[in-house]
């Protein structure tokens, strides 16, 4: 494997075990994701189709070739090299795709990074890789120049907009300045499979950030089981949502899966409703995927029937459960259902979905994607009944392999024993299946609140507070309590012309009563004016629980 020491990856045997479909054994075992997932669009005759739209801007797989040919040469005379790191801080544009696809065709890694981390987050991450450079937007530069002094000697910064001139003094590299320098021919490096393609870094919401390694040919296995089986993308289509692309789940979504068809990604730099559908008809979305956040901003936007959305042929979710309610409302309002499916960074795409049911199943994240085995588990490792809440393991093409597992007394050495049993990847998430093998998604593990010996799903509570017509959005969460061991806590924030207190507080109460049993009844309940969540709109339970 590359140029990757041994010690920056967990000994063998505590690997996950791989499987590989034989419908998708064919993938080679010497290659290079941007020439996969670009250039042989452009080698077979599909250059002309578009790649990005940005906008009012549209750029073919031809012209986004050029693009990266250019800052791909511009990197490697900067001097990145085989299996060297480079690190990407980038809202949702061109250039953050360009960017991409030049790191990937020299033989480098991708290391997306979340833009919401704060500056020792960024810092530690920078070390933790290795990076050769950090490639920032300049409205994101803050805390990686905050972050600066603390990075290894030989880190660079790349900073993409802003003044070029004054990005240059201050010891910066212009992305402008280097793509136009850049040579518009380049050949891919062609790699060995088994090497790195990518390493995704968890958001922090459990402490410091874990570094998940995916290697070049099981990448692409699993890029085309998710696409054929989920997505279906190919020419004419084009995938739109609000993930940031240099966050683990917009990166996946947006920069592998529609290139993997030949289809389009329509970038939208934030996520707002009116911004959103309005994109759909403007450019065409075809396949629309967000979190269940994003679905309950659309379906609550008063103006949301003035959007002509016959454009969309499937919406897909993930991340957290959707619910009936808000898979109601969604349908109702455009006829069409959507599918849900669960993933995780160490996965690197879907394990499950709707998409495998004929119809998708209210409240399930669908069933196990070709390729790929799931078992649920009791405390004591025997697998459940239908109906009994356990820990979901999975097999399939990817798995839990965390990038230097010997640093800090051995941190995520631990972690990978824990993360990996017998070849099953366990992902800490609570499922139920039911006896048709739906899988019903509960909470995180680790959130799950144990309650005078019941378990609630934080989830459950959430979607019936939510049904409250005066809350805007909600968090629940457990906190310790002497008598109960745990009890639960609802943090709300109110619609503007709403005010909490008591009377509300007694209110909102009574409203839950006919929804959910007395015992998931919200102990606490704090108002607030945000939640904090990720840039998917994922909730961050450790910073409420704290």
């Amino acid at each position: 494997m590359g140029k990757i020491p041994e010690d920056f990856l967990p000994p063998k045997e505590l690997w996950p075990e791989y499987l590989v479909p034989e419908e998708f054994a064919d993938v080679p075992s010497s290659l290079n994701l941007a020439d996969y997932l670009l250039d042989r669009h452009v080698r077979e005759g599909r250059g002309d189709l578009p790649a990005v739209k940005f906008n009012d801007v549209t750029i073919s797989y031809a012209e986004l070739q050029r693009l990266v040919n250019q800052f791909g040469n511009a990197l490697k005379e900067a001097g990145v090299g085989v299996q060297d790191r480079v690190g990407i801080r980038l809202i949702n544009c061109p250039q953050a795709i360009v960017s991409v696809f030049a790191i990937e065709k020299i033989g480098a890694i991708p290391v997306p990074t979340s833009p919401l981390w704060a500056v020792d987050e960024v810092a530690y991450v920078a070390v933790n890789a290795d990076l050769k450079y950090y490639i920032v937007n300049a409205t994101l530069a803050d805390a990686v120049e905050a972050a600066k002094p603390r990075f290894a000697t030989g880190t660079g910064v790349i900073v993409i907009g802003g003044n070029p001139e004054e990005t240059l003094a201050t010891g910066n590299l212009s992305f402008e300045e280097m793509i136009r320098e850049g040579r518009p021919e380049l050949e891919a490096v062609m790699l060995d499979g088994r090497d790195i393609g990518l390493i995704l870094y968890t958001s922090g919401t459990t402490g410091l950030p874990k570094g998940c390694v995916h290697f070049l040919r099981q990448g692409i296995i699993q890029t085309r089981i998710v696409n054929k089986y989920v997505y279906r993308m190919g020419p004419g289509d084009v995938l739109g949502g609000a993930a940031p692309v240099s966050f683990a789940a917009g990166f996946g979504t947006f920069t592998m899966l529609p290139f993997e068809g030949g289809a389009a990604v329509s970038l939208i730099s934030r996520f707002s409703p009116p911004d959103m559908l309005e994109l759909i008809p403007r450019h065409g979305i075809t396949v629309f995927t967000g979190l269940p956040t994003s679905y309950r901003a659309l379906i609550k936007y008063p103006w949301f029937r003035e959007y002509d959305l016959r454009s969309l042929r499937l919406c897909t979710s993930g991340g957290d459960s959707l619910g009936a309610d808000t898979l109601k409302a969604w349908r109702e309002l455009t006829g069409m259902p959507v599918w849900e499916g669960l993933g995780s960074t160490e996965m690197l795409h879907l394990v499950t979905s709707n998409t495998m049911c004929p119809e998708p199943v209210p409240g399930s994240i669908g069933r196990p994607l070709p390729g790929v085995e799931a078992k649920v588990l009791d405390p004591l490792g025997k697998e459940c009944k239908p109906g009994e809440v356990g820990s979901m393991i999975v097999k399939g093409p990817s798995g839990t392999v965390y990038w230097k597992p010997f640093v800090n007394e051995k941190r995520l050495l631990r972690s990978q024993k824990r993360g990996v049993i017998d070849g099953w990847n366990r992902l800490g998430d609570a499922v139920y299946a039911d006896e048709s093998g739906n899988i019903f998604f509960v909470s995180r593990e680790d959130d799950m609140i144990k309650s005078s010996g019941y378990r609630i799903s934080p989830a459950d509570v959430e979607a019936a507070i939510s049904r409250h017509p005066a809350v805007a959005d909600v968090g629940v969460v457990g906190i310790p309590d002497y008598e109960r061991g745990q009890i639960t806590k609802a943090v709300i924030v109110l619609k503007p012309e709403y005010r909490g207190g008591g009377l509300f507080t007694s209110e909102l109460l009574e409203f839950l009563k006919k929804r959910i049993a007395v015992y998931k009844l919200p102990r606490v309940v704090e108002y607030v004016d945000k939640l904090p969540r990720t840039p998917t709109g994922k909730l961050l339970r450790r910073k409420l629980r704290d």
